[in-house]
């Protein structure tokens, strides 16, 4: 007797991910081409006291996902950290979190189709636009297959970056430990060049948006986790354990770079783990690294394009998008989100080659400090929501030490953060742009309610 197939139990297995999933989402969404090539511009600025950088981000951003952790087990089944933020906050912070987060992603998509259309064409001898257009339709059909499909892809990309930090950091400690190679000037290397903190605390300081735009995407786990069986256990799991170990890889890799390599000799866009590679006389160094960045190119596009599509469907269901973009396929995938996202990546994409200077210029500007608003109203909503829970939800769910005060200090670096990037000539420009940002989509809200309000009176 031949065999019958579930349909709808197919179905609910390709709309589903697993822990595993989205474990590695959440690593993949942080680790990114930022870490492998953009760290250099971090450590020229600032030298050494670049590792402080990266353990005071890697904190914040743990916190972050502790204080999302505890919302999402406590309350499941709200959506995305912007659905939190509009319990907290109201339907105005909610709309501006909500298109602020989504703005800064696909920013992230369109410069990384680029990036990585750069990285193929050193490879296959096609134009740069072709190249990036091809990117963002594989990964566009990727996504609009199935959920389970994207969390596979993801969860092998990532893979890939994992292993290679970890294999990276194996083998320098090797090296740093004479087991191979000539003796290593460690201190020299570190310190011998000016000092920990060469070019003083603001430039430390202004580092701070770059070392967090490389860190950035662990929250997309919150996302995710509303894809799986059992939300709130996968979205515990994770939580306790990624902000560490994101810290880790960060801060052991860029260690290792700055003991083998003089930070004066780290060039901004070139590769500081090709170069360190190089000193340790591997070889294939510079071929290995371009496959690994266009691996963490690929990922972070595949990431960027499920959260953006993600989060406009969550707006739509609120109203604040047009209704469509709500619209889910036969795989539970939002089809018409996902479609607009593509578009509007490669219309990105496209900006900056035929306005580098000027209009992709403005975009990255724009969104450049933006994810520190939206983190920052992710803290003030876990302050609003733990204080409106009951004493029981306290007691079973809330947990982070030191409450409020941690918060409260969290917000204070934020400032700290904005006030050296308005100090810093370099980078006054984007913290102005990002701020204005923020400024258009509250005002853009306000217009809608008096609209909305003035239509229902007429």
């Amino acid at each position: 007797m031949p065999k019958t197939v579930n349909k709808s139990s197919s179905s609910h297995t390709l709309s589903t991910l697993k822990q595993r999933h989205i474990i590695m989402i959440a690593l993949g969404g942080a680790i990114g081409a930022g870490l492998f090539v953009g760290s250099s511009a971090a450590i020229a600025a600032a030298g050494p006291a670049v590792l402080a950088v990266f353990v005071a981000v890697g904190l914040l951003v743990m916190l972050v996902m502790r204080m999302l952790g505890e919302m999402v087990t406590a309350r499941p089944g709200r959506g995305s950290f912007v659905a939190y933020i509009r319990e907290a906050h109201g339907n105005g912070a909610g709309f501006t979190a909500g298109w602020l987060y989504w703005f800064f992603w696909l920013v992230v998509l369109g410069s990384e189709a680029i990036a990585g259309a750069i990285v193929l064409h050193d490879m296959v001898n096609l134009p740069v636009w072709l190249l990036a257009t091809c990117l963002i339709v594989i990964l566009m059909l990727i996504n609009l297959a199935a959920v389970r499909i994207f969390g596979e892809c993801e969860f092998w990309l990532s893979i890939v970056k994992v292993a290679s930090i970890v294999l990276f950091v194996m083998v320098g400690a090797l090296y740093i430990g004479h087991l191979f190679g000539p003796p290593v000037p460690i201190m020299h290397n570190v310190l011998g060049h000016g000092g920990f903190m060469p070019h003083g605390i603001i430039a430390v300081l202004s580092i701070v948006p770059t070392v967090l735009f490389t860190m950035i995407g662990s929250e997309i786990a919150t996302v995710a986790a509303g894809e799986t069986a059992e939300p709130a256990q996968n979205i515990a799991h994770v939580t306790r354990s990624l902000g560490t170990r994101l810290t880790l890889f960060y801060s052991l890799s860029i260690g290792i770079i700055l003991m083998i390599v003089p930070w004066t000799d780290i060039v901004p866009g070139h590769s500081p783990f090709v170069m360190a590679m190089q000193v340790m006389q591997i070889p294939g160094a510079a071929l290995l690294m371009r496959i690994v960045v266009l691996t963490a190119i690929i990922s972070c596009m595949n990431s960027s394009l499920y959260i953006t599509s993600r989060v406009l469907a969550e707006l739509a269901r609120h109203g604040d998008a047009p209704a469509g973009l709500q619209h889910h396929g036969r795989h539970k995938t939002p089809v018409n989100a996902i479609v607009v996202n593509s578009l509007a990546g490669g219309i990105v994409a496209f900006a900056s080659i035929v306005a580098a200077d000027t209009v992709f210029a403005f975009l990255l500007s724009c969104s450049g400090g933006v994810i520190l608003v939206v983190y920052s109203l992710i803290m003030t909503a876990y302050i609003a929501i733990r204080n409106q829970a009951s004493e029981q939800e306290r007691k079973a769910f809330f947990h982070l030490p030191l409450f409020p005060f941690i918060n409260i200090a969290c917000l204070g670096f934020v400032v700290l953060i904005f006030v050296a990037m308005l100090s810093d000539p370099v980078q006054r420009t984007t913290a102005i742009a990002s701020l204005g940002t923020c400024l258009l989509f509250m005002i853009i809200y306000w217009t809608r309610c008096i609209t909305h309000r003035s239509a229902r009176h007429s």
